[in-house]
């Protein structure tokens, strides 16, 4: 029979579980083995987490304010530290990244018939939160340097019908907040940021989400910030943050005009305890990345083939969620990048080709026949809606690029001149692997 659970009990077992993860051993094993101190962890897990992780949660866990309106203050907590840390005046902490997007669309009413553009190159969730609303998602094409949006595409891409500007800060690096800012400042246009990957990024020394009416964000548990699920709405107007607040919780509370929608999207208080414990670490992680970043990116401008992702002129840091770079099959004997992967695998360098076409996966193409979509749009509406979604550079872009996790840069510097010492290597072998 298992002793009545304490304060020390509990960090105990947190501490000693963890480290059974991180050492594949069965948790028996390990809580023999472990101190109950810290957890210990290889490197390349994700998430990390100490016994200041275990404190947070059991503080929530014994006051018996589990939720934010049941009396809890962690969550309040959180936005207050998050919003000063990113120099906003606001913040609505949310259940995720993609109820974040849900809350913000929720504020500006955003609905049929209104169309918002937005990069090919994104996870999924960034065209679900817009088709939730049943508005029309609108593909701009990529800038192949940055990975990041063309503001020139979104400028050819906006309609009468357009409501919003959705540009996304793909691996942490800002798309350029200049050019798209002075759009939606022209054509009198919402600016909302995809910031999910993007804690502690930078455009001209302002953090990210703010240069328009608000950013969203992802605590997902392989964000650099994270609870394991989670999200925030980031904004310096109060008219928006109290409709955002509004539109995520059902009892309301601000005051804002409302337009009769709404929803649960709260973050819970073992959500916002365990991202207080994380922002302890965030900043000397964020030093790390920021300089293994630089590092690498100066080796493999040394590898013909493998050109990093740039950094758009007003980017001032980058969250490095990613580390990306494009794989130039030509200067390694036509090698494919399938098997230059697999050849970097097998050297212990864990890379991905990163995200497919979302422009025209299943997905994506089964809107055009939605019959609500089709309903409120019309067939030859969104027949020509699939004409517009071409973005011939992003489909390039998805043949050619690499990534590796932001783990990755938390290794040693060793670590980053064996990646490139892997790749070299790789290029010198090119020819037999490419024939093998």
């Amino acid at each position: 029979m298992r002793p009545p659970l304490t304060r020390r009990n509990f960090i105990g077992r947190a501490a000693t579980a963890g480290a059974g993860l991180a050492l594949g051993l069965p948790g028996a094993a390990a809580a023999e083995k472990s101190p109950a101190s810290v957890v210990k962890q290889a490197v390349g897990d994700w998430p990390l987490s100490d016994q200041r992780d275990a404190e947070a949660l059991l503080q929530v866990l014994q006051s018996g304010h589990w939720g934010r309106t049941s009396g809890g203050a962690r969550v309040k907590e959180f936005e207050a530290a998050f919003a000063q840390r990113m120099h906003a005046k606001y913040c609505v902490a949310t259940s995720s990244g993609t109820t974040a997007l849900l809350a913000a669309f929720g504020a500006l009413n955003l609905g049929p018939g209104d169309e918002v553009i937005l990069p090919p190159y994104t996870f999924v969730a960034t065209f679900n939160a817009i088709t939730n609303s049943y508005a029309l998602p609108v593909f701009a094409d990529t800038d192949a340097a940055s990975f990041q949006v063309d503001p020139a595409r979104m400028a050819a891409a906006i309609t009468p019908a357009t409501k919003l500007l959705l540009p996304v800060h793909i691996a942490g690096s800002p798309a350029d907040l200049d050019a798209i800012s002075a759009l939606a400042k022209a054509r009198g246009l919402a600016l909302v940021e995809d910031a999910c990957q993007a804690p502690l990024a930078e455009w001209r020394g302002q953090p990210v989400g703010t240069a328009g009416l608000g950013g969203c964000f992802s605590f997902q548990a392989s964000k650099n910030l994270t609870c394991g699920e989670g999200g925030a709405i980031l904004t310096n107007d109060e008219t928006f943050a109290n409709l955002c607040y509004d539109f995520h919780t059902p009892t309301g509370g601000k005051k804002s005009v409302s337009s009769g929608r709404g929803a649960n999207y709260r973050l819970t208080e073992f959500q916002a305890a365990l991202l207080l414990a994380q922002l302890t670490r965030l900043e000397a992680q964020a030093k790390t990345r920021d300089a293994n970043a630089a590092y690498l990116s100066e080796l493999l401008h040394q590898i013909p083939g493998t050109v990093p992702a740039a950094l758009a002129a007003g980017c001032t840091r980058s969250a490095w969620h990613l580390y990306m770079f494009r794989y130039d099959a030509t200067k390694f004997a036509g090698l494919t990048r399938a098997k230059f992967l697999q050849a970097l695998a097998q050297e212990g360098v864990a890379a991905s080709s990163g995200y497919t076409s979302l422009n025209v996966s299943p997905h994506v193409k089964a809107l055009a026949t939605n019959r609500h979509y089709l309903r409120i749009y019309g067939s030859a509406a969104m027949a020509a809606w699939v004409e517009r979604n071409h973005c011939p550079v992003n489909d390039r872009l998805v043949e050619e690029a690499v990534w590796f996790a932001q783990t990755k840069l938390l290794a040693a510097r060793s670590e980053m001149d064996r990646i490139a010492s892997v790749i070299a290597g790789v290029q010198k072998r090119a020819g037999d692997l490419a024939r093998s």
